[in-house]
């Protein structure tokens, strides 16, 4: 077999004889591995073979065949990518934009743990690259799936892709049996650049920025092209683990380094703020010299024990923070002032300017946020840029903070028009005419229309298909606006009737400029694909003021069901149980009762409610294990000073064994943990005959669950 021939050794009959085979043989190890999910060569094997290939062709140049696999990686994907739920759920991070940020971020990992501030406390620093999140995750060493991040619980299988970078490896050596790595794609200054100029010359289209040219990259559907565009990839974190990697966050990372991924060589162990805001300045100024997008710099808790004990808020971990770089400016022209209506009728003013490229990016629009910000008023009433106005006409700098949406910093008034006139809130809504007013208390101007008006309409509609909501394939933004100004859909229960309406007879789907019959089928499979949805996605998709993911979360934990959130929220009034009940959820406040009540008890809201759910299959909210747990279902109040854990860890430990937390006494109240200092709390739970106990017992209670 040519094969067992040393390459130095061979003629050129047989060099040609061998690159036909190995080529014959990688062509269907990337068909039977990228596209039939059906690998029958292992990955070292692969490996070896390509080696050897490339080998043969430096040796042999004038030989290397057109359909060399040094030039192919994978195999297309047949259908678009395929979902994959993380196993652990890849977060975001909570911001710190200034130092007194990052001393609070400090703090609050003290108070949280009830460690003083003699207590030594170490933390990571490193970049924060502004890439694309990527999960990959290794079995016996061998990598098995990549995925993106998607929406935190989901996201897009990119294997196929994600073997095309060079500084992700196939196999690993003394890795975990299983290993999830996580990381950032990202793409150099140099080459974005250069793709960008071969992108133009081929008359294609551009990128704004290289994070933008990473994303688009990472997720092409032919393997092929993202090959060809030069990714990198920085390992940072770990999901799954069968076994620790340290115990350590450096330890960690200096692990992921050894078994051969690239770790971020300015990341730094640092002994408390000072330190870590000393690195934070050090990475600022060599930002510009990097080669690559940062946008910040990440302070994580060193400890991983500690860590385990911090565990996690709704979105974000409490043991991380993204010290974001101070916002990137410009100055440019306002043009006009617009004004857009949200899905609960807020009038927001949106700048329009003149474009600027801010940060790498080009911006042709900001936020005002409201009437009182563009007067130079804080919603307190004090003087935001020194009581200066903002007037269409002037000239204004702009910047980009670390949420990413442009805002008017400053005015230039000695470039202020001479006829330019102070801007007045309009008082009548732009879309349907209602009146627009501003209540007490409201920062904004809302529409009254309510369904009448067709913004508030179309934007709960986009709400209700987001990513976080019910998150349909192929039912985004466009279709919705296009549907809705169809009138094909009105109402979030309109979505689950077009297949009996548009999938037949004369006026189809499929018929439509831009769909397909293939198409057409997918919509309606997708849909049907959501009947079946959480209860927590349920509640936030219904885009009630106040009521964000997390307070969606919250309030299906502790309903469990539909119908019980349901009645519950009709039955709601000021004072009553079902209102005080509501209420003893720690993290609903009176506002957002308010809000859920109201909108329960509106005729045409709630109809509209009811005809949506007769279309659903609402799942049950996921529940703790909490079998065996003495708490389980309880409602606890804890009072006074807690000796042997804070009072979050106490919080935190209660609602995994499946006890209910709240603030206050009530008849509901199954049993209060009382410190010292215990007060009016602890007298009320003694009228009332409620279980009293104090920490030890709490302990004694809770401690081998």
């Amino acid at each position: 077999m040519t094969d067992t021939i040393k390459i130095d050794a061979m003629t050129r009959d047989q060099a040609v004889a061998e690159l036909a085979r190995l080529a014959d043989i990688l062509a269907r190890a990337n068909a039977a591995y990228h596209t039939e999910d059906a690998p029958d060569i292992s990955d070292a094997e692969y490996d070896r073979l390509k080696r050897r290939n490339a080998e043969i062709e430096a040796h042999f140049p004038d030989l290397k065949r057109g359909d060399s696999p040094s030039e192919q990686v994978g195999a297309p994907v047949a259908d678009g990518f395929s979902k994959v739920t993380h196993a652990v759920a890849m977060l975001s991070l909570s911001n710190a934009f200034d130092d007194a940020d990052v001393s609070e971020f400090d703090g609050r990992i003290r108070k949280y743990l009830g460690l003083g501030s003699d207590v030594a406390l170490s933390y990571t620093a490193e970049p924060k690259i502004d890439g694309l999140s990527l999960s990959l995750r290794y079995e016996d060493g061998v990598l098995m799936q990549a995925a993106t991040r998607g929406d935190g619980a989901v996201g897009e299988n990119v294997t196929a892709n994600a073997r095309t970078i060079d500084d992700i490896p196939g196999t690993l050596e003394g890795a975990p049996a299983i290993l999830e790595v996580r990381g950032e794609v990202y793409m150099s200054h140099p080459d974005f650049e250069a793709l960008n100029d071969r992108q133009a010359a081929a008359g294609q289209k551009t990128f704004a920025n290289p994070r933008n040219a990473a994303a688009g990259s990472l997720r092409q559907l032919d393997a092929n092209i993202t090959r060809a565009r030069p990714l990198r990839f920085f390992a940072y974190a770990w999901g799954a683990l069968s076994d620790p990697l340290a115990n350590t966050q450096m330890g960690a990372i200096e692990r992921l380094n050894t078994l051969g991924f690239q770790t971020n060589p300015l990341t730094r162990l640092c002994n408390g703020p000072e330190e870590m805001i000393r690195h934070y300045r050090l990475i600022e100024q060599e930002r510009a010299t990097l080669g690559y997008d940062i946008d910040g710099v990440v302070y994580k808790v060193n400890d991983l024990g500690l860590q385990s004990r911090l565990g996690f808020r709704s979105t974000t971990p409490r043991w991380a923070v993204a010290h974001k770089f101070p916002a990137e400016l410009a100055w440019t022209r306002l043009e006009a002032i617009d004004i857009q209506v949200g899905r609960t009728g807020a009038l927001s003013p949106v700048a329009r300017l003149t474009p600027v490229t801010v940060g790498g990016v080009v911006v042709s629009n900001a936020t005002l946020h409201n009437e009182d910000y563009i007067a130079g008023r804080d919603n307190k009433g004090e003087q935001i840029r020194d009581g200066k106005d903002i007037r269409v006409g002037d000239w204004v700098q702009v910047y980009r903070a670390g949420d990413v949406i442009p805002k008017v910093a400053d005015v230039d008034l000695s470039k202020r028009p001479k006829d330019a006139e102070p801007y007045v809130m309009p008082n009548r809504c732009p879309e349907c005419n209602s009146e627009a007013v501003r209540e007490p208390g409201d920062a904004v101007r809302r529409c009254t229309g309510g369904l009448i008006c067709p913004a508030q309409a179309v934007e709960k509609l986009k709400h209700f298909v987001s990513r976080t909501a019910f998150d349909i394939d192929g039912l985004g933004a466009k279709q919705v606006e296009q549907f809705h100004g169809d009138k094909w859909i009105t109402e979030p229960a309109d979505i689950f009737t077009l297949r009996d309406r548009y999938g037949a007879g004369l006026q189809q789907l499929k018929n439509r400029e831009g769909w397909g019959e293939k198409s057409a089928a997918n919509l309606f499979d997708a849909i049907d694909e959501r009947r079946n949805i959480g209860l927590g996605r349920m509640i936030f998709a219904l885009g009630i003021r106040h009521v964000g993911e997390a307070a969606a979360n919250l309030l299906a934990t502790h309903y469990g069901t539909w119908d019980a959130f349901s009645t519950a929220m009709r039955g709601a009034e000021e004072g009553n149980e079902a209102w005080e009940d509501l209420l003893s959820i720690d993290g609903v406040g009176a506002v957002m009762a308010g809000s859920l009540a109201t909108t329960f008890n509106q005729e045409a809201e709630i109809a509209s409610i009811d005809r949506l759910v007769a279309h659903l299959n609402i799942e049950e909210a996921a529940r703790p294990n909490t079998s065996g747990s003495p708490v389980a279902g309880k409602t606890v109040v804890f009072t006074g000073t807690l000796e042997k854990m804070t009072r979050a860890e106490a919080k935190a430990r209660a609602e995994a064994l499946g006890a209910k937390v709240s603030g206050s006494v009530s008849a509901k109240t199954d049993l209060l943990v009382a410190g010292p200092g215990a007060g009016s709390k602890a007298k009320k739970a003694a009228d009332l005959g409620i279980e009293t106990i104090d920490e030890d017992g709490w302990l004694d209670l809770i401690g081998s669950i």
